[in-house]
Formats: C-alpha cells, sequence, structure tokens
C-alpha cells in the first residue's frame, strides 16, 4: 500500500476519531491504533501519543470546570509504575506480538466496557485503573476504555475532561520516558505533524456537535469499531 493511500486512511481515521473523542470522552485510541497498527505499527505508541496531546489539552481546557482533581491525582499515583512496565513491554516484544497486544487491549478494553461493573472513582479504584493505563497506553497507546469504565456514571463532562486532563499528563510522562529509553523517532514525529490538521477539523466538529448527538448510540459503535479492529490485529500477518 502506497503512502499517500494510507495517509488518506489514517488522516480519515484520525479525524473520526478526535469527533469521537470530543463528543463523547473515549474513541480516539480505540480507533487510530487498530488503524495504525494495520496499516503504519511502526508508528506505534508514538505517534498516537503525540497526537492525543492537542486534542486531550483541547478537550480538558473546553470543560476544566468539571474536572476531578482527587480522582486524577489518584490515577497518577498508579499511572507512573504502570508506565515503566509498558515501556518493558515494548522493549522485549516484537512487532508482530505488539499488534496481537494492541489487539487483545482493544478487545478486552471493549468487553470491559460493556460488561464489567459499575466503578466508582474512589482511591483504591483510581490507582488500580492508573497502574493499568499506564502499562496498555506506553506499550500500544491505547489507555482509555479503564479511564471510561471508572466514570461512565458520571456526568458527561466530569467523564469527558478528567479523562482528557489524566491523558494528557500521563502522555507527557510516558513520551518523555519513552524518548529516554530511545524508543522516540523522526519518522514518527513527523507522520503526528502530518495528521495534525484531520485532528483539528475533528476537535473543531466535536465542538459543535457534541451537545447535538445521541451519545449512547455513539459509543456503541466505537466499541462496535473496536471490537472489529481488535479482532484484525489479532490475527498473524
Amino acid at each position: 500500500m502506497s503512502d499517500p493511500v494510507v495517509y488518506v486512511v489514517l488522516a480519515v481515521a484520525t479525524a473520526v476519531a478526535a469527533f469521537m473523542q470530543g463528543a463523547i470522552g473515549i474513541g480516539f485510541a480505540l480507533i487510530v491504533a487498530p488503524v495504525m497498527g494495520l496499516l503504519r505499527p511502526d508508528l506505534l505508541p508514538v505517534a498516537l501519543l503525540v497526537l492525543m496531546l492537542p486534542l486531550n489539552l483541547y478537550v480538558a481546557l473546553r470543560e476544566r470546570e468539571a474536572i476531578d482533581w482527587r480522582g486524577s491525582a489518584w490515577i497518577g499515583v498508579g499511572r507512573l509504575p504502570g508506565t515503566f512496565l509498558g515501556l518493558w513491554i515494548l522493549v522485549v516484544m516484537s512487532t508482530n506480538g505488539l499488534n496481537q497486544l494492541i489487539g487483545a487491549s482493544t478487545v478486552l478494553a471493549v468487553l470491559a466496557a460493556l460488561f464489567a461493573p459499575v466503578f466508582r472513582p474512589r482511591p483504591g479504584a483510581c490507582v488500580s485503573v492508573g497502574l493499568i493505563t499506564g502499562v496498555t497506553e506506553t506499550a500500544t497507546g491505547v489507555g482509555g476504555p479503564p479511564l471510561a469504565l471508572l466514570y461512565q456514571h458520571r456526568p458527561g463532562p466530569e467523564l469527558r475532561s478528567t479523562i482528557a486532563c489524566c491523558f494528557l499528563i500521563g502522555e507527557l510522562v510516558s513520551l518523555v520516558i519513552l524518548a529516554s529509553a530511545g524508543k522516540v523517532g523522526v519518522e514518527q514525529l513527523r507522520w503526528a505533524l502530518y495528521l495534525l490538521p484531520p485532528l483539528l477539523v475533528g476537535s473543531v466538529a466535536s465542538r459543535v456537535m457534541h451537545q447535538r448527538l445521541d451519545a449512547r448510540r455513539l459509543r456503541q459503535g466505537v466499541l462496535l469499531f473496536a471490537l472489529v479492529s481488535g479482532v484484525a490485529l489479532m490475527i498473524p500477518h
């Protein structure tokens, strides 16, 4: 597959994913990570983490009054050790093995979002979710579903803004650690730059539309897409 075609597919996925993330609080990594893993696995997780920085800054600032700062702090406590474990997984795994891990993480995240019991954002649950998110996001770029599960029964603005805040801090930590381990390359940063315009389009569209949409149906659509994509990634190539 030629690079222009790959770019168009990734650009569309990025725009749609940014729209979903801005509208319902999850969806960016669930959509982009499997597509990127199928087309350009060498870009993961760095390009995905870089792309999520402006997206999550935008969402966090947009609804900053609703952020659960106490919960975010406890999530950060668990996130740091999880980040180092995620880096170790990234170092020891082959590209095919990493793709299968991304696929399995995506499928498990979807199943957890659909069937897991209600979580409350209490300190113990926050630390546990932070640990899991640190591992999966640093190794694969997929970290949102555990956070969404933790806050899924909270008001929409609190869910979106708190997840965005946690992501923003966690992604910066992950990128610093990945860079110190020599895992951040020019090609990954270049592709992240190329995908910024579609990211902006999706983010702006989410601001215009997020209060008019059926969040439940959008969430179901994201989870279905993620499930199919995750299964596809688990098939050896």
